[in-house]
């Protein structure tokens, strides 16, 4: 692989230009945000505040880790405990229960790019009404258990690579509920999303198997522990990266011939460049990695590993924040971040209404993610030091803390849509 291509696919890549958008924020050299980090700590003691309201004072050790579990069980419904009781009266053994729960987080993390300010889920047989993560994840658990995801007739509830290449926008929008009253965004995108990720899964079929299975990574990765319970996040990633690289939408950055997924041209980081006299610069110095989708994954996928074999992952302080807009929403409506002039005239002129919007790779989007990353990193410490002593991984700080901080005060600053503060038009393949 092309040394560069290969860099910007790691995860040390994805830190390593956030600190140079980080630096350049220290001396007001951004191109689109000014930074007022003297409000940092108000944002610190609210997400502290918002932990120790739902885990304190002796429940810390409950937070779970960052995850797509949860959010089928939102409502308080042990909807994925139910599963696994029916598998095991089945006779799976405990690798066939994660494999099959690896089947189900699959489909239904790269499913989760957003669903927008309008669409709604209502569960079948109940009057329980979902809405964006946690209804696209109702929604792709009750399709997955009719089989839309299979090719396999004795086994619905399995995903295989044929069952994903078939899979259909119709197929998508029927089970997803959507309709003119009903809209979800990029719901095309997300259909020829999965079934890009059929045709890779059954190229290699190395790791997954002749069928194309999801859930067969369990097998790759215990072949290539460090021990009978240890695993390193680093040899997933590289894994999973091989695997959806070649899925993504082919019109994003190339760089020497090959795309890149979720990773942007930055105005920012060229500009630092120009001003430290960066020698035999090339175009892939001035990328921003995020590779936000994959990070989601992988959050998702290590936790039935942990809960139901007992694994330990290495090198998890490898993995990133998630730079969405929940988390980055935050620190705009929380006044860390604000847009300058010229770019909120172009956002707002855009939208047309009182938000700025922007299309998902555009500079300013970039470089609100990019920051998000930097922010987050030195928010971490600040509630860390505010916990008293609790230890607290990044994958519940963004459980507990700043992802759900961040959908609470859009909740409470625009109750209507509880949308993020600046709006990004999205194709369903990114947030």
């Amino acid at each position: 692989m092309d040394p560069q291509v290969k860099y910007l696919l790691s995860l040390d890549a994805i830190r390593d230009r956030a600190k140079i958008v980080g630096e350049a924020a220290k001396v007001g050299k951004l191109s689109h945000f000014d930074v007022h980090e003297e409000k940092l700590g108000a944002v610190a003691y609210y997400v502290t505040g918002v932990i120790k309201r739902d885990y304190g004072p002796d429940r810390y050790n409950e937070i779970p880790p960052h995850g797509r579990w949860q959010h089928f069980e939102v409502g308080g419904q042990p909807r994925i405990d139910e599963l696994l009781k029916a598998w095991t009266s089945e006779g799976c053994d405990d690798k066939e229960l994660t494999r099959r729960l690896i089947d189900l987080f699959f489909v239904s993390v790269l499913l989760d790019a957003g669903a927008g300010d309008h669409w709604r889920y209502v569960e079948p047989g109940t009057d329980r009404t979902y809405e964006r993560s946690e209804g696209i994840a109702v929604a792709s658990l009750y399709m997955f258990k009719k089989g839309a995801f299979s090719s396999w007739q004795s086994e619905q509830m399995i995903v295989d690579g044929k069952g994903l290449e078939q899979l259909t926008t119709e197929t998508l929008s029927t089970g997803f509920q959507i309709s003119e009253k009903n809209p979800m965004l990029g719901v095309s995108s997300r259909a020829h999303l999965l079934q890009s990720l059929g045709s890779s899964l059954l190229a290699n079929a190395n790791i997954f198997g002749p069928s194309g299975r999801p859930g067969n990574i369990v097998d790759h990765m215990l072949a290539t522990a460090i021990s009978p319970s240890t695993l390193d996040i680093l040899t997933f990633w590289d894994t999973l990266q091989t695997l959806l690289i070649p899925i993504w939408p082919q019109d994003r950055t190339v760089v020497n011939g090959q795309a890149i997924g979720d990773a942007w041209p930055l105005s920012t980081l060229r500009t630092a460049s120009a001003a430290t006299e960066l020698p035999n610069a090339s175009t892939a110095d001035f990328i921003q990695p995020f590779h936000k989708l994959t990070q989601w994954l992988t959050y998702s996928l290590t936790v039935p590993f942990q809960r139901i074999l007992n694994i330990t992952w290495t090198n998890t302080t490898s993995l990133t924040t998630l730079p969405e807009y929940r988390n980055g929403g935050l620190f705009v409506d929380l006044g860390v971040l604000s847009l300058k002039e010229t770019s909120l005239a172009r956002g707002l002129k855009a939208s047309g209404g009182d938000l700025p919007q922007f299309a998902a790779g555009d500079d300013v989007v970039v470089e609100w993610r990019a920051m998000t990353l930097v922010l987050i990193d030195k928010l971490y410490g600040m509630v860390k030091e505010r916990m008293e002593g609790v230890e607290l991984s990044m994958a519940q700080l963004l459980e507990a803390g700043t992802w759900k901080s961040g959908r609470e005060v859009a909740k409470e600053r625009r109750p209507e849509t509880k949308s993020s503060p600046i709006l990004i038009e999205s194709d369903g393949t990114v947030f």
